[in-house]
């Protein structure tokens, strides 16, 4: 094997992703001209094999939607975090001749920590949180960290602790100071989509939380803000979170 290094995401469609261009600019920065990012869309996750197989200088792999829960049963190891929250978005992997291991890490709490912090939340907070997946679950783990309470809203609710979309009134709305949005609503290509809620309930005392990253400002953002309520993207979550996996692949090297 040559000492290049490649790293890459997995995920369904990755015409919205910044991690290659985030990464590529990481190793023209530390000089390493020896590392590239590549982006591997791929239609269901039990093709990840295939590219680990077919890219035996692949040491790192980022891991996005929809894969974040479904790749758990391919993977050696797993990091105790991924036991808490039951997501993965990084993989490590090791070869050693003819073995190869698989260890799945979950870096997403790491940056949502870091956003949740910045918004400066007031003491006595709810959340509503959009969304019931990977992310969705990633962030309530993160809210409870804080005390924060939190409550999730989808669209088919499997458990009696969330409240389907239909059932969203704006007085509901006014209930929770905090809303994120953990769907991927109104992402690239699809920005003129927005998770349908009565914004009519958001309110200047509201701060709205878009874990989507591009584009930058959301029709989600907009409509909140319109409203008078403060706003931030995913842009920080989505640094913090490539920084700590940076750190997971390079350890032990």
């Amino acid at each position: 094997m040559s000492n290049k290094r490649q790293f890459g995401l997995i995920g369904g469609s990755l015409s919205h992703s910044l991690s290659q261009k985030y990464f590529t600019k990481k190793f023209a920065e530390l000089g390493l001209t020896n590392c590239k990012y590549t982006l591997f869309p791929i239609s269901e996750v039990s093709k990840v094999t295939n590219i680990i197989s077919g890219n035996p200088n692949l040491v790192g792999l980022n891991v996005t939607s929809p894969y974040k829960e479904t790749i758990i049963p391919f993977l050696d190891e797993l990091d105790p975090t991924v036991l808490k929250l039951g997501t993965v978005n990084v993989i490590k992997i090791t070869r050693n001749g003819d073995y190869t291991t698989l260890k799945g890490y979950n870096t997403d709490i790491f940056g949502l920590r870091k956003t949740f912090a910045m918004l400066e939340l007031p003491a006595d907070c709810k959340a509503l949180i959009l969304g019931s997946g990977g992310s969705a679950k990633t962030a309530k783990v993160a809210l409870s960290e804080m005390g924060i309470k939190s409550t999730n809203v989808s669209r088919l609710p499997s458990t009696l602790d969330e409240l389907p979309y239909k059932k969203l009134t704006p007085r509901i709305i006014g209930d929770y100071r905090l809303i994120v949005n953990a769907t991927p609503v109104g992402m690239f290509p699809n920005v003129s989509n927005f998770p349908q809620i009565p914004y009519e309930g958001i309110t200047p005392d509201h701060i709205c939380l878009d874990l989507v990253y591009n584009p930058s400002k959301t029709k989600f953002m907009e409509k909140c803000e319109a409203q008078g309520a403060r706003t931030a993207n995913g842009l920080t979550m989505l640094y913090e979170q490539a920084d700590k996996a940076w750190e997971i692949w390079n350890e032990n090297i």
